[in-house]
């Protein structure tokens, strides 16, 4: 449950309303996603979410669908059911297939199980990968 309300058109002021009325012309739909309308609660964040949102997961040197696939394999590094679920359907709308899917949980799973072994047995990192 929400701590904050999901805000309708209505309820929102000017400047989430505009947020709003941006995001269904950017996405050419007519939906507002829940996450959105909590968010327009603080309009000032909102616009600022949004803002860099568009920015980081626009055009770039990474493939739309890999930024997708990245951002679900974070949520689900967070445990964020909501951001799970909304870019796993954004993933898809960008042309995820379920054997991607498949692997990309696959691939989740391993570096969570590696992850917590190294960090538990307090690995040293080899010089080599230091960056």
């Amino acid at each position: 449950m929400a701590t904050l309300p999901a805000l309708s058109d209505a309820e929102a002021d000017e400047r989430a309303r505009a947020v709003f009325d941006d995001i269904r012309r950017k996405r050419n739909t007519d939906f507002v996603n829940n996450f959105w309308r909590v968010l327009g609660n603080d309009p000032p964040l909102l616009e600022a979410v949004w803002g860099r949102l568009q920015e980081v997961m626009g055009p770039g040197a990474l493939d739309p669908l890999v930024k997708e696939m990245i951002y679900v394999a974070v949520s689900v590094a967070n445990g964020c059911d909501y951001c799970i679920h909304s870019h796993t359907a954004a993933a898809r709308a960008k042309g995820m297939t379920p054997a991607q899917h498949g692997e990309l949980l696959s691939v989740i799973a391993m570096a969570s199980q590696t992850n917590a072994l190294a960090a538990a047995l307090g690995v040293e990192v080899d010089e080599r990968f230091r960056a």
